[in-house]
């Protein structure tokens, strides 16, 4: 087994054709407390992976802090989105706004949407690391979810950011979710003091 990625919440192993997520224990919490929260996360995120009917890696085995799924053999979009041409881009942003509305229509809210959590893989863009999704039929969730990626892209990816940005908010189907954006980023400006 080779290590892939370690993050604060777990380490992600290739073994083979798998990817084996595991969730690493806490220290600082009572070990119990740890246990169950590691064990309720992770059956979470398998059934968000299960559930989600838009492009995720199978699950192929859950158990206690471990989820094992398919290796997706692509590219991060982090990698390749500043190299793509401008048309190629575009497209790709149409179709990932397409794919997140897709996504909330089954009130599946990604959680951490930054272009690190997208693969593309034969010309489709795939899901993955739903660590900290979850279910909700809030605007405001999946309102908070666009502006991650808003924030994600404009900052990672700042050189193409407005006309990408601007080509998801574009095709992106929920104009409740887009109205309610509107409010969420106007609470997070700088209000000039008097």
């Amino acid at each position: 087994m080779k290590i892939l990625k370690q993050g604060a919440e777990s380490i992600i192993f290739l073994d083979k054709d798998r990817i084996i997520k595991h969730r690493i224990k806490k220290s600082y919490r009572i070990k119990e407390i740890d246990e169950k929260i590691r064990k309720l996360r992770t059956k979470s995120e398998a059934k968000l992976l299960d559930k989600a009917k838009v492009n995720v890696p199978k699950v192929l085995n859950v158990n206690d802090m471990k989820i094992e799924m398919e290796y997706l053999e692509g590219d991060l979009l982090k990698n390749i989105f500043d190299g793509l041409k401008e048309r190629e881009r575009l497209k790709l942003c149409k179709n990932l706004a397409e794919e997140i509305s897709e996504l909330h229509s089954q009130d599946i809210v990604h959680g951490d949407l930054t272009t690190s959590n997208l693969i593309l893989k034969d010309n489709k863009i795939y899901f993955i690391d739903f660590g900290l999704g979850f279910f909700s039929n809030k605007l405001e969730d999946k309102a908070v979810d666009l502006r991650l990626l808003k924030q994600a892209l404009e900052s990672k990816h700042y050189k193409s950011f407005p006309e990408s940005h601007n080509k998801i908010l574009k095709h992106y189907k929920h104009k409740d979710v887009l109205k309610r954006l509107e409010k969420v980023e106007s609470r997070g400006r700088y209000k000039e003091r008097k």
